[in-house]
């Protein structure tokens, strides 16, 4: 299967050190286009772009990110050069149940990669990133901080996903069946 690329100019380069995120907005940025920023380094007016590329937004509109979905998070950093891949899943247990991001944080994991969390914050859900001892989201202004210092060390986990950049033998594919094989993003390219 053809596995479409949405055309997002030049591809980041995955490096040992951390992406500060590059909210050039001019507002306030939601934490699926964070932590999206923070992996690939590219601002989040383009990670915004391929996400509502991938709803099927009109032409011309570009309306503010506001909840992301697991499929929408893992299209976007398709389209970056990444994968995304499930690793543990804790939505089948009761909310007390579950793992603590510190708990979490105490178990062997692979520190090079970037792992996405999805945890409860209150009654809704929120996305942060880890990689090695450090984390970063929205509650952190885009900054890496350690888990230790950071806001979310009590909170319960839902999931967590393992992201790494996307090679031949790794590589999905995605059944982008109901979406013409044409289609593009409409990234804007002038904050880059």
């Amino acid at each position: 299967m053809d596995t479409p690329v949405f055309d997002c100019g030049e591809i980041a380069r995955s490096t040992s050190s951390l992406n500060d995120v590059k909210n050039d907005t001019g507002r306030v940025a939601f934490c699926g286009p964070y932590v999206l920023s923070a992996i690939t380094g590219f601002p989040i007016t383009r990670i915004e772009g391929v996400i509502n590329e991938y709803r099927d937004v009109p032409e011309g509109r570009k309306p503010v990110v506001r909840g992301t979905y697991s499929d929408e998070v893992e299209v976007a950093l398709h389209a970056f050069g990444y994968r995304m891949e499930l690793k543990e899943g804790f939505m089948h247990m009761e909310r007390k149940a579950r793992p603590t991001v510190m708990g979490w944080m105490q178990k062997p994991r692979n520190t090079w990669a970037h792992y996405i969390l999805a945890i409860h914050k209150g009654k809704e859900g929120h996305w942060i990133l880890i990689k090695g001892v450090k984390m970063c989201d929205t509650f952190t202004e885009g900054k890496w901080t350690f888990v230790v210092d950071g806001p979310h060390r009590g909170c319960r986990i839902m999931e967590v996903f393992e992201v790494k950049r996307a090679t031949k033998e790794l590589e999905r594919d995605y059944d982008f069946g109901a979406r013409p094989q044409n289609q593009t993003a409409a990234v804007d390219t002038t904050a880059a």
